[in-house]
């Protein structure tokens, strides 16, 4: 295949309107490529002995045969799958269609906050200088993610102001894990932050390790698609602890994304904190509905997409959550779940497409509405 980009890597001067921004990629260090950036002292007392960037957890079809990776992601050299930003570049936004793609490193939780950090910090430089820099991103079609171990708020704060005048870093990606809930005012700073840069803070589901690991009220799952349910149930109390516990009042202009932790069970969360909130005005100190929060502060990527049989439901949902205002179209590449762009516009309704699959993701990240061109890209709209 001869594409511009494999000839002289200079972005072109004719430019095309973004038509789809792709809210979930998954970028992954190369083998020991990481280390290096892990700052001292936690990279020789605590990562040095642990794979670093080399493995992942998850329990899907062929996983021991394709780790549950698209089969065709893995690149020519062996490494793993979204290792290679070429190859990334060729099958996301040339084949795929995607226009603009946030690229969000996984941060796994340690038991310990400040080593978490250290992690996130080093992935920060990673990604800057990996996929970010001039060589990379030459076509300035991918945006990065300031990692922060928010139950570190104080080092959190000190990272995210180090990157937030980043010309390519769109937003903050925490854990939803960590506890006390995000209501409890030692995350205030986060929060402050995250508004005095109007960077959205992104919430990616996550497993870490011991009790780092989202637990519901009753304990541990026994099987891991337990933990697959439980993560909605994590983002559900995050959102309730959030308009509940004031964080939106206080930050008014906060913006928050929940990353693969679904989104159809939004609406019967609506509907049960509006009807505690009319039942207990009297007692509650927010000002407004608990679902007039969710739809100005909250947004939900697409991907995983539960849909029932009968696609009428689902067209249905969609019109009484006013999917239009809350959702972001993902594909979470280079994962086996990967929803093409193409596929998911036949399952949104008419009115809600442009701004699932673009408008909302402009907003949300303030991205450019046009790009540079590149050759031979499928157009999705």
């Amino acid at each position: 295949m001869t594409l511009a980009h494999e000839q002289h890597r200079t972005p072109a001067p004719e430019t095309i309107a973004v038509r789809v921004v792709d809210s979930d990629v998954h970028p992954v260090p190369r083998r020991r490529e990481l280390v290096e950036y892990i700052p001292e002292p936690y990279r020789s007392k605590h990562f040095l002995s642990h794979r670093v960037g080399e493995t992942i957890i998850y329990d899907a079809p062929d996983y021991a045969h394709s780790y549950a990776m698209r089969v065709d992601t893995f690149p020519a050299d062996g490494e793993f799958p979204g290792s290679d930003p070429d190859l990334a570049f060729r099958q996301l936004i040339v084949e795929a269609g995607s226009d603009i793609a946030i690229l969000e490193p996984t941060v796994k939780a340690t038991r310990l906050p400040e080593a978490t950090q250290a992690l996130a910090t080093g992935i920060n430089h990673w990604l800057a200088n990996h996929w970010l820099d001039s060589k990379n991103n030459w076509h300035q079609r991918w945006r990065g993610s300031i990692c922060a171990a928010i139950d570190d708020p104080a080092n959190a704060v000190r990272e995210i102001e180090h990157w937030a005048g980043h010309p390519y870093m769109s937003q903050i990606l925490i854990k939803a894990e960590p506890r006390p809930a995000w209501g409890d005012p030692r995350y205030d700073p986060i929060w402050a932050t995250a508004v005095k840069h109007d960077l959205v803070v992104s919430c990616h589901l996550g497993r870490g390790a011991y009790e780092t690991m989202p637990m519901p009220p009753v304990g541990f799952p026994s099987y891991n698609h337990d933990f697959m349910v439980t993560y909605s149930l994590l983002a559900a109390n995050q959102i309730m602890s959030l308009i509940f516990d004031g964080v939106f009042d206080r930050f008014p202009s906060l913006r928050i994304v929940f990353v693969e932790h679904a989104f159809s069970w939004i609406l019967p969360l609506m509907w049960r904190m509006d009807a505690i909130y009319a039942a207990r005005k009297s007692h509650v100190s927010i000002g407004r509905k608990p679902s007039e929060y969710v739809k100005e502060h909250i947004r939900f990527t697409t991907q995983p997409l539960d849909y029932p049989e009968d696609k009428t439901e689902l067209t249905r949902a969609f019109e009484w959550m006013e999917a239009d205002k809350i959702l972001l179209y993902s594909s979470d590449y280079p994962h086996w779940t990967f929803d093409d762009p193409r596929w998911l516009v036949k399952h949104l309704p008419p009115a809600a497409r442009d701004r699932v699959m673009y408008k909302n993701g402009i907003e949300t990240y303030h991205l450019p509405e046009f790009v540079p061109a590149i050759e031979g890209q499928r157009r999705v709209l």
